[in-house]
């Protein structure tokens, strides 16, 4: 497994007490058993509440679907599928786990790490072992010597970060050559620009995290019976996308049972009203980011939530150091 290094001097960091230690002296503190590099309120504290709150709403053990593993699947392709097993894994992002049981499941060596304290209910769900550490951190200041991983995996988080872009960058200056790098990013619809979740997000987003999440529940228990009558609709269903913030799956995964379906609702309509940042790319603009980073063998194409891509960082003639020069422009 990857050793824990120090986001500002690249040392590696030696356990004391509840604390990790770099030689340079600087000092990160270890909490729930969860090493921490990141302090203070950050922009991903909703997201942190909803997780801890719904740890187990996503997973398809609790679910009783495959949605996480078909979706990893075809991120990944076959070809990785087939390989997960002892591959290392950097998981960004990581929320509850809805990923990480996958990958568990399929083998690898897993280190998830999350800027938002959603790192808890991961270590919860997946307790520590040989193949899985968490750690809560910030993506521009992973704690980890570059190019370490033979697959760094970011799913549903790159378009809530400030500059997507810078983003990539930093997590490809952690895929190892040869390696590869996994990512997806919402793109520009027609309900982006119509949809109320504009207005609401304006005002929910400035909320303390509980309190948003109190405002969600609300929101979803009044609207989504309103989804519920209308599936067998299409033009009711389109009536209501427009008007109503809450995103539902009545139609994708109709097998779900009512209570599942509204804490799916709930958490999807929760992310959409407070998050901060909410960016919009194509597939050309994802295209031409991982091929300014130099990655090889790039799949990039409309899928999911958006954009979903992955390319592979050549094995041999790339400098590292040069990489890195690029990203800090």
């Amino acid at each position: 497994m990857v050793t824990f290094a120090c986001p500002v001097h690249a040392c590696i960091l030696v356990r004391s007490q509840d604390s990790l230690i770099c030689p340079m002296g600087d000092s990160f503190p270890v909490r729930i058993g969860i090493p921490r590099f990141v302090d203070g309120s950050r922009y991903t504290d909703a997201f942190g509440a909803q997780w801890k709150k719904y740890r187990f709403t996503q997973l398809d053990s609790y679910s009783g679907t495959s949605t996480t593993r078909e979706r990893l699947r075809r991120c990944i392709g076959e070809d990785l599928w087939r390989d997960l097993a002892d591959k290392h894994v950097l998981e960004c992002g990581c929320g509850a786990g809805r990923f990480t049981e996958i990958l568990l499941d399929r083998g690898a060596y897993v280190i998830s790490v999350d800027l938002s304290d959603a790192v808890e209910a991961n270590l919860e769900n997946f307790p520590e072992t040989a193949r899985h550490r968490v750690a809560q951190a910030d993506i521009l200041r992973l704690p980890f010597r570059r190019a370490q991983f033979d697959i760094v995996f970011c799913l549903g988080v790159i378009q809530h970060t400030p500059k997507p872009e810078q983003t990539i960058a930093a997590l490809f200056e952690h895929v190892k050559p040869g390696g590869t790098l996994v990512i997806d990013h919402y793109t520009y619809n027609l309900s982006e620009f119509t949809k109320s979740a504009m207005i609401f997000r304006q005002i929910l987003k400035r909320f303390p995290p509980a309190d948003g999440l109190h405002w969600t529940e609300s929101i979803v228990k009044a609207l989504l019976p309103l989804h519920k009558r209308a599936r067998s609709s299409r033009p009711a269903q389109m009536l209501l996308s427009r008007l109503s913030p809450v995103l539902c799956y009545y139609g994708r995964y109709p097998q779900l049972n009512d209570e599942t379906q509204y804490q799916w609702a709930l958490l999807d309509t929760h992310d959409s009203l407070t998050c901060w940042y909410r960016r919009l790319r194509t597939r050309s603009q994802i295209q031409r980011t991982l091929e300014s980073l130099g990655l090889e063998e790039i799949a990039c194409g409309y899928d999911g939530n958006g954009v979903e891509a992955r390319g592979r960082r050549p094995s041999r003639g790339v400098s590292i150091e040069g990489d890195v020069k690029r990203v800090s422009r």
